[in-house]
């Protein structure tokens, strides 16, 4: 990554900042064009993020939010700034590699931070935060305890634990 940009800004081209309104975001691409306010031509496929593949922080700009453009030279420009964002996701991507019957393979274990208006993703592999706290409660709601007279036949406190749930529901997507 490092060496990538080095190349980049290995050039005899000046780097400087436009400011700018975002007029589309293309989130598979992880680009956007934007409309420059000094009134030169309109950029294309603007960089979000420095590298997509690895990880790292990725904001989404909101459609007609102000923004800064990086430019690392006369064709590659990134944004750096964000007014307004859609989505902002942290990624950490750890790469390690196993062997199996003397076989070498790559693993990517990914840890994801994302929110957006509809909550907050917190995910670990395939486990994220929403589920453990889902199974967690249905635990607790289905708890029994044996006393002096037997079991326990029903949570006295049930309601509460439902109410805590569906905060849950709403908080964590």
């Amino acid at each position: 990554m490092k060496e990538i940009i080095q190349s980049l800004a290995k050039t005899d081209d000046e780097v400087y900042a436009k400011v700018g309104t975002v007029e589309k975001v293309d989130t598979e691409e992880k680009t956007c064009d934007v409309i420059p306010l000094d009134g030169s031509a309109k950029l294309f496929d603007v960089y979000l993020q420095a590298d997509s593949d690895n990880g790292g922080i990725l904001q989404i700009p909101k459609v007609g939010s102000l923004v800064c453009v990086i430019f690392i030279n006369k064709e590659t420009a990134v944004i750096a700034n964000t007014g307004e964002i859609e989505v902002l996701t942290v990624k950490i991507q750890n790469s390690t590699f196993e062997m199996d019957e003397n076989k070498l393979t790559l693993k990517k274990d990914n840890t994801i931070f994302e929110i957006d208006q509809d909550g907050f993703l917190l995910k670990k592999e395939n486990e994220t935060m929403k589920k453990l706290m889902g199974d967690l409660l249905k635990a607790i709601k289905a708890m029994k305890f044996t006393t002096n007279n037997g079991p326990t036949i029903q949570l006295i406190n049930l309601q509460q634990f439902i109410d805590i749930e569906n905060r849950f529901n709403q908080f964590l997507k």
